[in-house]
């Protein structure tokens, strides 16, 4: 079954629907973030372009369904859902986590030959086989926590707001598990193009990490520094979306 350009489901968000749009693009969130984050950027684009943002199970209102904490099965279930779509030139655009998500829906969907983005953005993420040993998922709640206010990517009222972070803990800690175990394959590449945006003081990912993604694309690859650490898109926001501008007119 079909979903229509205007509608929005469990997994796919659209918050300015735009049904006539002639281009797509898909957001992925980062760990424990959720579809909303890419309002601003459906707010920007849409409706130029069909802005779908994509929800992973729970968090906000798929709060009570499980976490899915394999990136793999999370990929085949979005697959699932985005090859329902119309087909329309789309972009895919990932942060940290969701730049993995990204590059793996996107390589099923060019298997399929459907759907398929002609470019993936992926920021704040080093290349797919890279390999770091991270093990924040088997920490504490403290131990996330600190994790958190590492990467600077949470709200200070967030955090310091207990009932809404121990909400949050859950989802946090089953995307860290997805994200953490997963392996790429160091041979597998998509045909489309991949840019790649990457902060100077990432504690997560080095320039030298995120160039890695040059591997993975049969396609067209370029990568730009901004100053700032793995949340530099918050920032950079209007330099973010004139560099998705540039790919959704591509």
């Amino acid at each position: 079954m079909s979903i229509a350009d205007d509608v929005s489901t469990a997994w796919v968000r659209r918050y300015h629907p735009a049904a006539g749009a002639g281009k797509r693009l898909v957001c992925f969130p980062h760990a424990g973030g959720s579809a909303s984050f890419f309002r601003p950027v459906s707010a920007r684009f849409s409706p130029g372009a069909d802005v779908v943002a994509i929800q992973y199970p729970g968090r906000q209102d798929r709060l009570r369904e499980p976490c899915i904490t394999d990136i793999g099965t999370l990929a085949d279930r979005i697959v699932d859902e985005l090859i329902t779509l119309s087909e329309k030139p789309t972009v895919f655009f990932g942060h940290s986590m969701g730049s993995v998500i990204g590059f793996e829906v996107a390589c099923r969907l060019e298997g399929k030959g459907v759907n398929a983005p002609h470019t993936l953005i992926a920021s704040g993420r080093r290349g797919p086989s890279t390999q770091r040993d991270e093990s924040v998922h088997r920490r504490d709640d403290d131990g996330i926590v600190a994790e958190l206010k590492l990467l600077n990517g949470t709200d200070a009222g967030l955090l310091g707001d207990e009932e809404i972070l121990r909400m949050a803990l859950p989802a946090l800690r089953g995307d860290y598990r997805a994200i953490e175990t997963y392996r790429g394959d160091p041979e597998r590449s998509m045909r489309g193009s991949i840019t790649v945006l990457t902060g100077d003081a990432d504690p997560r990912t080095t320039v030298e990490e995120a160039e890695a993604w040059s591997r993975h694309t049969a396609g067209r690859f370029r990568i730009r520094v901004f100053s700032g650490g793995h949340f530099f898109l918050t920032r950079h926001q209007q330099a973010v979306n004139e560099e998705i501008a540039l790919e959704l007119g591509a």
